[in-house]
This record gives structure tokens, sequence and C-alpha cells, in this order.
């Protein structure tokens, strides 16, 4: 899986069970890691931190909006180190991380600390939590959210005579709703069994613990029409483009797009899927007081509101949406007059289940 904006499942989300941290798939755009030695900074040559997340256009948005900011505010250097999450986790539990902040899913972050390789944070320290308004449910012992993606439908809007898809249960009627449809597969994503379950009349607070039987039997009822499982952000543009398709679900970021170029789409946000990215501190990191300074500066709404302008991502604060003009926050689906439209995925459940469904899901695929 590859997706050159943001490598998702292995950032926002992580991948396979504890069990098998030590073999997790690579990152987008990883490499092999940076040296450690710290560099001089424009301001009497203080000490770099070195911030692990992906590259592409989200980490052009990242330099742009946070990291040069905070140098100029600051002095303080920022480097940037793509690294997959196992010789991450060896090098924190030789004690010699080669990263001081992580940039992650908060999901993968709660893996990490599983595996003691997280430092505990001091609350006291990011003086954002408050300003920003940070939701507590995105405040752990070891990371912070700041931002989350919406896992979506999106149409064709001349594939219905007019009509709009309204529900996951109009993405499920092919009879009203005609034409193929697209889902994601595990190396994309979490498997997308809530969606099923709100098609078949599960109310949205009462989807965890996940019904998985049913889910699969909703899901069954849907497989001769999914056309193709996709794996990358691109993907269900492409097919929506070609007409492969006419519904597919969808990381929304990839609706505007997708607009841009012409493709007559649209997104559908109810009954959305929120995961959260956060930050951490790795465990033995050579820089602590860098990285509460960089992590505490990230956190800000003037900063989460700049990273929205520069990369489609959905500020945590909701202190952030007031400082984008109206065009810019309901492009957004963390905009006010969406945000009850959608849940939080279920880390706790996903933590539990993901490698028993991820099991399931891929003999269900091949029939």
């Amino acid at each position: 899986m590859s997706d050159p904006q943001i490598g998702r499942r292995a950032l926002l989300r992580g991948a396979g069970g504890l069990a098998a941290i030590a073999a997790l798939p690579s990152l987008t755009a990883c490499g092999t890691g940076t040296s450690r030695t710290p560099s001089g900074s424009a301001k009497g040559g203080g000490k770099t931190v070195v911030v692990r997340d992906s590259g592409g256009s989200y980490g052009a948005a990242l330099q742009k909006a946070i990291y040069t900011p905070f140098t100029q505010e600051t002095g303080i250097g920022v480097k940037v180190l793509n690294l997959d999450d196992a010789p991450l986790l060896a090098q924190i539990k030789q004690g010699r991380p080669q990263c001081d902040l992580i940039n992650n899913s908060m999901m993968s972050h709660h893996k990490y600390v599983k595996q003691d390789a997280l430092e505990a944070l001091d609350p006291d320290r990011l003086k954002s939590l408050k300003s920003a308004k940070i939701p507590e449910n995105q405040i752990t012992e070891h990371a912070i959210g700041f931002s989350f993606y919406g896992q979506c439908i999106a149409y064709r809007t001349d594939a219905f005579d007019g009509r709009k898809p309204e529900s996951w249960a109009d993405f499920w009627d092919t009879k009203v709703f005609q034409g193929g449809r697209a889902m994601v597969s595990p190396d994309g994503d979490l498997p997308e069994l809530e969606f099923a379950l709100l098609a078949d009349g599960v109310p949205m607070d009462k989807l965890y613990p996940l019904d998985v039987d049913r889910a699969f039997k909703v899901l069954t009822r849907l497989r001769a029409d999914i056309k193709k499982f996709w794996d990358s952000g691109p993907l269900p543009g492409v097919l929506l483009s070609r007409q492969e398709v006419t519904m597919s679900t969808v990381w929304d970021g990839r609706i505007a797009d997708l607009q841009k170029q012409g493709v007559p789409v649209e997104r559908q946000l109810n009954g959305m899927r929120r995961q959260f990215q956060g930050y951490a501190i790795a465990k033995g990191a050579a820089n602590v007081d860098g990285a509460y300074q960089l992590m505490d500066f990230s956190l800000r709404a003037e900063s989460q509101a700049a990273l929205a302008k520069a990369f489609p991502s959905n500020p945590s604060s909701p202190v952030a949406y007031a400082k984008l003009t109206e065009d810019q926050r309901n492009a957004l689906a963390g905009a006010p007059k969406y945000y009850d439209k959608g849940f939080d995925a279920d880390l706790d459940w996903w933590l539990k289940n993901e490698s028993a469904v991820t099991k399931r899901w891929l003999e269900w695929a091949r029939g």
C-alpha cells in the first residue's frame, strides 16, 4: 500500500496486532533513519528536535504550517525522520531513539504504550491544551490527538437522476442507487464493519461493541456489487472518475481534490468514522524539552488552523475552526456543522479485535 499524500494506514492507525508489532509493514516514503547529531539554528544555536512523520504533500504542509514557523519563533531546528515502526521500536528498546517527537495515529500510540515505548506526558508543559480546548478524549497519558480524518461516502452526482444518497443504507441500496461500489481493504484502513451495521439500522451511539457476525452478514449482501477493494487514498477517485463505480468509501480530504479536477462527485458525511492522529514523545528521547515545545506549538489553535489551510487536515481543536473563513471551515469534515454527523472509532475495541476481524475479512473477501 502506498499513498503519496500520507501513509494513512501506517501513520494514522498503525498495522497489525500487538503481537505482530515487530513486523509492521512499511510507512509511505520511509527511509532508514537519519543521524542523531544535533545542528545549530538561527537563534543562538538551539538544539534540533527530530520528529517522525511522513513525507509527500502532508509533510510539505507540516513544514510550511508548523515546523518553519516553530523554528522562526523558538530558534529550534526541526529535522523530519521517516522511519518504520519496527526499527523505531527497536531503537527505543535499545535506549537510542533517533527521533524525539512521534507523529502517528492514536491507535499506533496505544500500541507503542504496550511496548513501553513512550514517555508519560506532563500536561503542565503543554499550555495549548487549555487554550486550544483539545477534547478530553484526545488527551491520554502518553499522546495528544491534534487532528483527524474521516471515512465517508463519495458518490457521482450524475449517477442517480438527481437523487442524493443520505446514509449508509443508501450505499447498500443498489436498486435505487444503481452501480458498483468500492470499499477499503485492510491494507488501506480498518475494515468498515461500522458502516454495514449503520446500514442495517444500528444507531450510531450503539455501534460498540461491534456485532461482528451481523456486520459480515450485511457485508455479504453487498459483496457482488463491490467492484474493488481500495488500498490507497487516490484509488476511490480513480474508480469514480472512470465510472467503474458510482459510490465508494473514501477519506474525506480526497473529495476536494476530485472536484478541482472536474469530477462530478460529492461527499456524504452522515455516519462518518473519525480516526485521530497525535503526537507522543519517544521513550529516552535525546531532546525532550524540544519535543514538548514543538508539541505545544503544534497543538495551538492557530497552528492547527494553519495546517488545515495547507492540507485537508481536520483540527481536534474546536477553536481552530473559528480561525478559518466560512468556506475553509465548511470544506472540512470537522466543521461544527458536520461534527455530530460522525463518530469516533473505538480504539480499545479495535486494538482487541483488529487481528481477528482482519483475518475474517480476508476470508470473506476471497469468497
